[in-house]
C-alpha cells in the first residue's frame, strides 16, 4: 500500500487507534525524547504526534513532529504495505527463482534483476508537494525546527530519521539530466517492456539514513563513515574540485525512511526498491537550488552543497541507535542553500535508543526481507537473526543444515564478507532445529555443543564505525562460534549424544488427558 505522504499515514494510524496526539507544550531539549523513550520502552506504545513543540533554541513551533511511527510490528508492516515480513521476503525471493545461481559469482551477478526486473522505476513530476514553500538565502535558518535534542551529553539538536540522497557525478550533468514529464502513469502497460531499467541516463543515487546534527541556522554535520556509498562519492566530488548536491528529505511514504537505511548494492536505486516495497513508483522533481532530484510528496527538504576543498570538522557527540554517544570524529558539513515544505509539513522524529526501539524494529526488517538474498549465496543457511541485545549490528545467530565438516566455519567467512554483515563482532552458528530467535535456545546450543579451543574463530576486518569498543575507528576483531554438531572428521572422536526430547505419541497423550491432572 502506497501512502501519499506522511499525513495520510498518520491518519491510518488515527483511525486505528494507534495514534495519540500531545497537544500540550512540549520541548524539543530532551522532554520530547524523555517521552518518545519511555512509550517506546513499553513495547506496546503508539505511534505520538506532538503538536506543539518549542524548538531547541526556545522559540514555538507550529510544525507537528511525529515519532515511534514504527514502534510496533503492526505499524512497520502498515508503513511497509505487507501483511508479514515474510511475504516481503517471499517476493524478493520471487525476483530470483527464474534463475537460481550455481555459485558465488553468479548469485552475485543475479541482484542486479532487483532492478532490471522492478516495475516501479522513478517518475518525474513539476507539481511537487514538497516545494509548496520554498525559503532560500537568509530565509534559511534551520534553528527554527522543532529538531530534538535528545540526550543530556548532546551539544546539537540531531536527526536519524531523514532520508540523505547524492547522487554520483557526471562529465556532462545538463546533456545527461532528463526533461520534465508527468508523473501520471496511469496509461502505463503492464507489457514486457515495463520490465525494463528505467530509461532515462540518471546518475546512479544513493541514500543513506546517518545521524544528521544541526551546527546553525544553515549548516549540519552529517556522520557518514568510509563505509558509506556517499563517502565514496564524496571522494568523486572532490577529486573533481566540485561541490557535491546533497538533499536531505524528511517524510513521504514511510517505505522512503526503510529503503534509506536498507542494505542495498549500490547499483540499487534505493526509490526505485522503495517503490517496490509500496508496490507504486516514486516521484521526483528537480531540488529548487542544486542539481539533485528530490521525492516530490516530502513533507521537509533541506537542499545544500559540500564544499570540496573545506576541511572535515569535529562534530560533538551525539546519541547513537547503538545506545552510546558517538565519540568526537571529523565529518562533512553540508551548506544548506534551500529548505522546501508541504504547505503544512510534519516533522518525523526517531529517537536513538537501545533496544526496544524504533530502529529495533527497522533492524528486524531488514533481518527478514533480505534473508533470500544472503541465501543465494549459501543456500545451506536456514534463518538468520539480529538480536535485540546486539542493537541489530553487534552480535547474529545463524541455523544451518550442516551436511560436511567444517561448513559452519564456511558461513562464517561467507557472512563476514557480505556488505551488512561484516562488522558483526559475535557470530553463533547452530544446527537447523534451533530457533535463532530464541535467544536462550541459541546460548544453549553455544553451552552445550562447543568446544572453545576447537570451535572458536578469530578473524580480523572492517568493525563498525560506531563501535566505540574498537581501538581503531573502523578497525576490529570478530569471533565465530560453532555450536553445531560436531563430526569425527572434525577432531572429535567421541560418540555425540542425542538431545532429549519427549516422543510426540506421549506429548499428545499428556495434551489429551491435561485437564484431569488439576494442573
Amino acid at each position: 500500500m502506497a501512502f501519499e505522504h506522511l499525513g495520510k499515514f498518520l491518519n491510518l494510524l488515527a483511525d486505528r487507534s494507534e495514534l495519540t496526539r500531545v497537544s500540550v507544550a512540549v520541548d524539543a531539549r530532551l522532554e520530547l525524547a524523555a517521552i518518545v523513550e519511555r512509550v517506546a520502552k513499553s513495547g506496546s506504545g503508539p505511534a505520538l504526534l506532538f503538536d506543539n513543540v518549542k524548538s531547541a533554541n526556545g522559540s514555538a513551533q507550529s510544525i507537528p513532529v511525529a515519532a515511534n511511527i514504527f514502534g510496533s510490528e503492526a505499524r512497520l508492516l502498515t508503513a511497509l504495505g505487507a501483511e508479514s515480513l515474510a511475504e516481503i521476503a517471499d517476493r524478493v525471493a520471487a525476483l530470483t527463482q527464474p534463475e537460481l545461481p550455481g555459485g558465488w559469482l553468479e548469485a552475485i551477478q543475479l541482484v542486479p534483476k532487483l532492478v532490471e526486473v522492478s516495475r516501479w522505476p522513478v517518475t518525474r513530476t513539476q507539481a511537487a508537494m514538497s516545494q509548496q514553500v520554498v525559503l532560500m538565502g537568509s530565509d534559511v535558518d534551520l534553528t527554527k525546527l522543532p529538531i530534538p535534542i535528545c540526550w543530556p551529553d548532546e551539544d546539537w539538536p540531531s536527526l536519524i530519521s531523514a532520508q540523505v540522497y547524492v547522487e554520483k557525478p557526471l562529465d556532462n550533468p545538463i546533456a545527461n539530466r532528463p526533461p520534465e514529464n508527468s508523473s501520471d502513469n496511469s496509461d502505463a502497460d503492464d507489457s514486457a517492456s515495463s520490465l525494463a531499467p528505467h530509461p532515462s541516463p540518471l546518475r546512479q543515487r544513493s541514500a543513506t539514513r546517518v545521524p544528521l546534527q544541526v551546527r546553525d541556522r544553515n549548516t549540519i554535520a552529517v556522520h557518514w563513515t568510509p563505509h558509506d556509498e556517499a563517502w565514496h562519492v564524496l571522494e568523486e566530488f572532490r577529486r573533481r574540485g566540485q561541490q557535491m548536491p546533497v538533499a536531505v528529505v524528511l517524510g513521504g511514504d514511510p517505505a522512503l525512511t526503510y529503503a534509506a537505511s536498507a542494505p542495498l548494492p549500490p547499483h540499487v536505486d534505493p526509490l526505485v526498491f522503495a517503490g517496490f516495497l509500496r508496490r507504486e513508483s516514486v516521484a521526483v522533481t528537480s531540488a529548487r537550488s542544486v542539481d539533485i532530484d528530490v521525492p516530490a510528496d516530502a513533507e521537509i527538504i533541506l537542499e545544500g552543497l559540500v564544499d570540496p576543498a573545506a576541511e572535515f570538522e569535529e562534530a560533538p557527540p551525539t546519541g547513537l541507535p547503538t545506545g552510546s554517544y558517538s565519540t568526537r570524529r571529523k565529518v562533512p558539513v553540508v551548506t544548506i542553500t534551500a529548505v522546501t515544505h508541504r504547505a503544512n509539513p510534519i516533522l518525523p522524529v526517531i529517537v536513538p535508543s537501545r533496544p526496544p526501539s524504533e530502529e529495533d524494529w527497522l533492524s528486524r526488517a531488514t533481518e527478514r526481507i533480505f534473508l533470500p538474498l544472503i541465501r543465494l549465496a549459501q543456500p545451506e543457511i536456514v534463518d538468520v537473526a539480529l538480536p535485540r541485545s546486539g542493537t541489530g549490528r553487534n552480535i547474529a545467530f545463524v541455523s544451518i543444515r550442516k551436511r560436511y565438516p567444517q561448513q559452519a566455519r564456511k558461513v562464517m567467512n561467507g557472512l563476514w564478507g557480505q556488505a551488512r554483515l561484516s562488522t558483526v563482532k559475535m557470530l553463533v552458528v547452530v544446527d537447523a532445529e534451533v530457533d535463532v530467535h530464541d535467544d536462550e535456545a541459541v546460548w544453549f546450543a553455544v553451552g552445550a555443543n562447543t568446544h572453545p579451543g576447537r570451535d572458536t574463530i578469530f578473524s580480523e576486518g572492517p568493525a563498525d564505525w560506531h563501535d566505540h569498543a574498537a581501538p581503531i575507528a573502523g578497525v576490529g576483531h570478530r569471533i565465530g562460534f560453532d555450536a553445531t554438531r560436531k563430526h569425527t572428521d572434525e577432531g572429535h572422536p567421541r560418540e555425540w549424544p542425542e538431545a532429549l526430547r519427549m516422543d510426540e505419541a506421549t506429548r499428545k497423550q499428556i495434551n489429551k488427558r491435561w485437564s484431569e491432572f488439576g494442573i
